[in-house]
This record gives structure tokens, sequence and C-alpha cells, in this order.
């Protein structure tokens, strides 16, 4: 009869309860990091809804003075007290003659409108992405990322249009509007509800373009930079940066003829003054300033689109993390 050492045995019986522990252990990782990606069966539309709203107050809160002298810097025919050789000199021009304060002037209007509109942009973004197959880690999605990427924007910027006519029209020189209820009245009284959505076909055709840029970018770099697709705090913030940046840039000439659109009714030239779409916009900027005034401004865009972007998807990511592995206490609907 074969004798057995009892060492082996006892040493045979580690292997299998760690086998069991690493097989248990590994199960439960993918388990964590499908509820992430994938989103569990319990996560639902409010949770996404909530986390975009976050995402978005983040987003423009933080970087909206850079955003104030870009719209200043891309106002075709300013006054003379709003003429600005750089964004160096903007800053020091506004915050001298104006006041420090005078950077967040308009951020109210971001405020109440980005958390309602950034909620339906991600609510919608995570509902066409699950639908197309975007979520499998496996493979990469261009496809459904560009086209999530669309109708988010498509949806979001339907509710967030005329908060951002108001915030361009408060964050121009001379603005007298201190609420924007005030400023939400006068532009009524003076030019309509159409006021509000004059530049809304031109914006849907710079955000399309650049949130479709924007989330491909975003997808492709998060899966180089982290393959299991695990939360990272840090691949979400440089991927979110780097995608937003080389967004902003490519669309920057569309972001010009929006904010002519958006600030015409403050303009003294009659032609800005009733200029009613794209391409009438688009040959008022080149008629004054060449092929040149397109790019007007694209400094602070690419440097508020960066950190936005990379504050954006980090807080987005975030809270998503959070409510997935909270579902059962933040199932709201």
């Amino acid at each position: 009869m074969e004798a057995h050492n009892p060492l082996e045995k006892e040493a045979g019986d580690y292997e299998y309860v760690y086998a069991t522990i690493d097989e248990g252990l590994a199960e439960s990782l993918l388990t964590e990091l499908h509820s992430y990606e994938g989103l569990p069966e319990n996560y639902t539309l409010a949770n996404n809804m909530l986390a975009g709203a976050f995402a978005g107050i983040a987003e423009h809160t933080v970087m909206y003075p850079v955003d104030l002298l870009k719209t200043r810097m891309q106002v075709v025919k300013p006054s003379p007290g709003a003429i600005y050789s750089g964004l160096t000199n903007a800053f020091t021009t506004i915050t001298r003659s104006e006041g420090t304060w005078s950077l967040w002037r308009g951020m109210t209007s971001v405020i109440v409108g980005a958390g309602p509109a950034h909620a339906v942009y991600f609510a919608t973004y995570e509902t066409v992405k699950q639908a197309m197959g975007g979520n499998d880690r496996n493979t990469h999605h261009p496809l459904a990322a560009a086209t999530s990427g669309a109708c988010a924007t498509i949806a979001s910027d339907a509710l967030m249009n005329p908060f951002d006519v108001i915030k361009q029209r408060m964050q121009v020189h001379g603005s007298t509007d201190r609420t924007i209820s005030q400023c939400a009245r006068r532009v009524y009284q003076r030019e309509g509800v159409k006021a509000f959505y004059v530049s809304y076909p031109t914006t849907l055709c710079m955000t399309v373009p650049y949130t479709a840029l924007q989330f491909m970018a975003y997808e492709f770099l998060s899966k180089v930079m982290n393959p299991s697709r695990a939360y990272d705090p840090l691949t979400h913030c440089v991927a979110g940066g780097l995608a937003g940046g080389f967004a902003a840039g490519l669309t920057t000439p569309l972001d010009v003829i929006k904010t002519l659109l958006q600030t015409r009714g403050t303009a003294s030239d009659a032609k800005i003054r009733t200029a009613k779409g794209l391409i009438v916009a688009a040959s008022i900027i080149k008629h004054e300033y060449g092929y040149g005034g397109f790019f007007r401004g694209w400094r602070p865009r690419i440097i508020t689109a960066m950190p936005s972007t990379a504050i954006c998807w980090s807080s987005y990511e975030m809270a998503k993390a959070y409510f997935s592995r909270h579902s059962d206490s933040f199932s709201i609907f």
C-alpha cells in the first residue's frame, strides 16, 4: 500500500482553497466590472440623469471665466472697450475695468440649464450606446460612440440653447442685465421667442460633430489607456481632456458663427443684428476678418474644453461608479 504524506495532503488542501479564493475573486471582479461598464439591470434612467447633472454643473462652473473670455474674443465688431489682443490682455482688461467678479457674469444661467441638459445628455448617451452594443468591453465601437454622442447632443441642446443665449448676452461687454430673468425678459421683449433658438441649427452643426468626435476619441483613448475598462479616475480625466481639446479645436469655426448669432441682439451693426443663419453669419465673419476670423478665440476654447471635459467625464464616471455600486439604494424609477 502506498503511504500518504500528511504534509503533502495539507499542502494540497491549501492549494485547493487558494484556487477557490482566486476563482471567486476573479468572478467577483468580473461581475463588478460588468456592472460598472455594462450597467446593472436595476441601474435606472434616473441614476444616469443624476450622474449627468452632477457632471454638467461641475464642468461649466469651474471653467466659466475662461468661457467668458472666449465669448468676448469671438464677438464681431465689439465696442471700443472690448477689443483684446489676446487671452492675457482680455483677462487683465476685464478684471481691471469691470472687476474680477465680472468673469462670472451669467454663470447662474449655466447652473440652471446645465443640470437638466446634462441629465438628458448622459441619459440619452447611455441608452443609445447600450442599444447599439457599445458597452461590449472586448471590441471598439466608434459608430456606437459617435451615434450616441450625436443623439445626446440633439436632445440636450434643445433644452440648453435658450440658457446659452442668456449666458452669452450677459457675458458681452456693456451688458446691464444682472439676473437671468431680467435678461430673458429683455431678449423676449425685443426679439421674441425665436431669439432663443436662432442659433440652434448652427449649434447642432457644431455640437453634433464636436460631440461625435469627442465621444469617439474618449472611447478610443479609454480603451487604449485602460483595456480592463474598470473605474480609473486618471484614465477618465486624461482621456476626457484630450478628447475635448481635440474636438474643440476642429469645431472652432462653427463656434465663432454660433457666438455671432447668439449675441447679434447686442450689436450696433445692422448686418449683424439681422443675421439669420449659418451662411449669412459666416459671410459676415469672412468679410470682416478673412478666414482667420473663423479661429478667433480658439486658444481659450481649447483651454476651456480640455479641463472642462476632463472634469465632466471624471465627475460622470465617478457618479456612475457610485450609483452602480449602490444601485439598490438609488433605484428611483
